[in-house]
């Protein structure tokens, strides 16, 4: 499959503004998703950094959908002819707390498109800005990479050699979680999104060549920054980024680690897979 660099470059700079209002039902569920005891979200409350991931929200037709699920591209973003699409990371500079009842706006800009081939054979790299504006200026600015990818060749592993993905250091922090179907579908639903890679068993196994159904990038993430809040419940995060490494499948119990700073000034917080290798790795910034 041909990949037209200089055509998929032409949508750099290319920009796109979306407009929502924290409402409190999103929340709720999503405190509910993750087993937490929140009191329901009043008018003011400060929404938890990540879960801004709620909002501005997909709004294609079901029949402006791929096979896969995802949305056709060719729109904001470059129509990248390689089927496997994947949030590899994200960088987010949290400015100021979104607050329920808000209306809050999100400008988006392509920043960068990049190619390369590597041991899976060819990349795709998009690079998209994020700023999220509540009623009184900038709160988040968030930097999201999407990797797109051929197919893998049969017989080709789904997952790395976990020898190569070692925890980065020895954790202080624990949190088992087992991602059951319950887990997935919710998380689907909560941000209205349609990848049948996180609900489509037989999809997932005889199209995309993965042994499961995948647990969200996203919320591995949420979850990472969730171990955080439980852990420093005082804890104002300024920054967060995270990187995937390798994907975690539902019905394979996984560890949330982590660790804080010596001088607490940041936490560095990663997932573990069932084979002991890092999934994904992340780092807080603690606001003075």
């Amino acid at each position: 499959m041909e990949v037209d660099l200089d055509h998929l470059r032409q949508w750099i700079g290319k920009t796109e503004e979306r407009f929502d209002q924290v409402t409190v039902s999103p929340l709720a569920r999503m405190s509910a998703t993750l087993d937490r005891d929140d009191p329901r979200p009043a008018s003011g409350d400060a929404v938890p950094l990540l879960w801004h991931w709620l909002y501005f929200l997909p709004e294609e037709k079901r029949s402006e959908l791929k096979e896969d699920g995802h949305g056709k591209l060719g729109g904001f973003l470059p129509p990248i002819p390689l089927p496997r699409r994947m949030w590899a990371g994200s960088r987010l500079d949290h400015i100021k707390p979104l607050r329920v009842g808000e209306n809050i706006r999100r400008v988006s800009e392509v920043k960068d498109v990049t190619y390369k081939e590597g041991r899976s054979g060819k990349l795709v790299f998009v690079l998209v800005y994020h700023d999220v504006f509540g009623e009184d200026g900038l709160a988040i600015h968030e930097e999201h990479d999407i990797v797109y990818r051929e197919m893998p060749a049969p017989g080709t592993p789904s997952v790395t050699d976990p020898a190569t993905r070692p925890a980065p250091s020895e954790a202080q922090w624990t949190w088992t979680i087992d991602p059951d179907i319950a887990l997935l579908f919710r998380y689907s639903a909560l941000i209205f999104y349609a990848h049948r890679i996180h609900y489509d068993h037989a999809f997932t196994t005889e199209v995309e060549g993965y042994p499961g159904l995948i647990v969200h990038g996203p919320l591995l993430a949420t979850l990472m920054l969730e171990l955080c809040r439980r852990e420093m419940p005082e804890a104002q995060f300024s920054r967060f980024e995270f990187r995937a490494q390798s994907p975690i499948f539902m019905d394979h119990p996984f560890v949330v680690a982590g660790a804080p700073s010596d001088d607490g000034k940041t936490a560095t917080v990663w997932v573990t897979d069932p084979d002991g290798g890092t999934a994904m790795r992340g780092e807080t910034t603690i606001a003075s």
